[in-house]
């Protein structure tokens, strides 16, 4: 008599995202599993670690068979020296794109209008018209053109703002010319909005830095929801701080920003604390994602984003 086939094993990290995946295929054991207590099983066809973990928690892997690690976030770098070996990675694409546009285009618009100046007012009870920015009639360089960057890209459109988007090299896609990274120092000294949208890594790191700031006009903003490494953190203070440029950031280098680092301070600097992702679209968005994953492991079929760490 033949021995049944071992079941898929799969690990999430809460009983919420478990729920919200619901039944899963027959012959899937879906286990729950933060990584932080000891693992449930001796080996893993795909584990979905903790969201916003990072790197802090791949060492629970060690000594573990994992046939692929399925993160909660988009970006992935520097993650292949922590995975075992052998071990796929798979990216969150299709999870973030909207919330991580949606605070993009909140952050142009609130430094644009000055909102943090009238939040501060409320407090005091302060009745204080001003004269503002527009986002419209702007011309944005969209720096970073994939998934989140033609995300940020299609709700500015409608703002009545000129597009520029760039990417690693110049194409033509979808009837949209995207300029080469070669271009910058061509297209900086015309950009009123310098939106980065770049993943983290070795290529992109220190991309944006004193020499690129100075090519952008005076009174540009600076908007980074990619990584906060692409964008040289002292050379941004130091713009700031002559109120040459101004900033909006939901990503900085480092994170967490020390309470005693310049930047909170800096005149001109809109600073939120990498939560791009960090909205109630997420919930629905990973659990379909995670759930597709399953089904294709359950038929054979290769998974959805796998990357190269």
């Amino acid at each position: 008599m033949s021995e049944s086939p071992r079941p898929i094993v799969v690990s999430v990290p809460t009983d919420e995202l478990a729920a919200d995946i619901g039944a899963v295929p027959e012959g899937v054991d879906l286990v729950v599993w933060d990584l932080r207590s000891p693992a449930p099983r001796d080996a893993f066809d795909m584990v979905v670690p903790p969201y916003m973990s990072g790197k802090r928690l791949l060492s629970a892997l060690e000594n573990i068979s994992v046939g692929m690690l399925q993160s909660q976030s988009i970006g992935y770098e520097g993650m292949g020296r922590y995975l075992p070996e052998g071990t796929k990675l798979a990216n969150a694409s299709s999870v973030h794109e909207t919330a991580t546009a949606e605070i993009a285009v909140g952050l142009a618009i609130a430094a644009q209008r000055d909102l943090a100046d009238y939040v501060r007012n409320q407090e005091s009870a302060r009745w204080a018209p001003q004269f503002s920015r527009s986002v419209a009639d702007r011309t944005v360089l969209v720096l970073g053109y994939g998934g989140v960057g033609k995300a940020v890209a299609s709700r500015l459109l409608p703002f009545e703002t000129t597009i520029v988007p760039v990417a690693s090299r110049a194409r033509d896609e979808d009837g949209v010319h995207v300029h080469g990274i070669d271009e910058l120092d061509e297209l900086l000294p015309r950009t009123d909005i310098l939106m980065i949208t770049l993943p983290g890594g070795e290529t992109t790191k220190g991309l944006i830095g004193a020499r690129e700031l100075a090519l952008l006009p005076d009174g540009a903003l600076v908007v980074n929801v990619g990584r906060g490494t692409v964008l040289d953190t002292d050379a941004l203070v130091s713009e700031l701080q002559s109120e040459r440029l101004r900033a909006a950031l939901d990503v900085v280098d480092p994170e967490p920003l020390p309470e005693d680092h310049p930047l909170w301070g800096a005149p001109g600097a809109l600073v939120v604390p990498h939560v791009g992702g960090a909205a109630d679209a997420m919930r629905p968005r990973i659990a379909k994602l995670v759930r597709t994953q399953i089904e294709r492991l359950a038929a054979g079929e290769e998974p959805l984003n796998i990357v190269e760490p």
